[in-house]
């Protein structure tokens, strides 16, 4: 797939909540998720292994999921953006608003890197 066509495909399945099967399809196994330096509660990961396991240790911080979006990527070269957020009541917190820029990297024809900045 094109990076344009692996961009078409991660919007379609963001919409659909289906993160699971992004990672499962769009994902290379060796992909790479590096989050903002200030991010203390969740860490980088390599390998699709890794990064499974980072969305389920976030999952199970999550006490209550009230929303979210993800608006339709940009596509420049091998890289497309989104913004995405969510609505979100953490344990242990008050309800927030999580908002943030995800850049993906596309390489033979698989999301070999993910970043976010937020």
């Amino acid at each position: 797939m094109t990076t344009q066509e692996v961009a078409n495909r991660f919007y379609e399945l963001c919409l659909q909540g289906a993160y699971d099967v992004i990672q499962t399809e769009l994902f290379s196994s060796d992909a790479k998720s590096i989050e903002p330096a200030h991010a203390g509660f969740i860490a980088n990961a390599d390998g699709i292994e890794a990064i499974k396991e980072k969305g389920r240790q976030f999952g199970a911080m999550v006490e209550a999921m009230h929303g979210g979006y993800c608006n339709q990527p940009i596509v420049a070269g091998n890289f497309f953006a989104c913004t995405m957020g969510m609505d979100v009541t953490m344990k242990g917190q008050p309800r927030m608003q999580m908002d943030e820029v995800a850049v993906y990297e596309v390489k033979d024809g698989k999301i070999v890197l993910e970043q976010f900045f937020y």
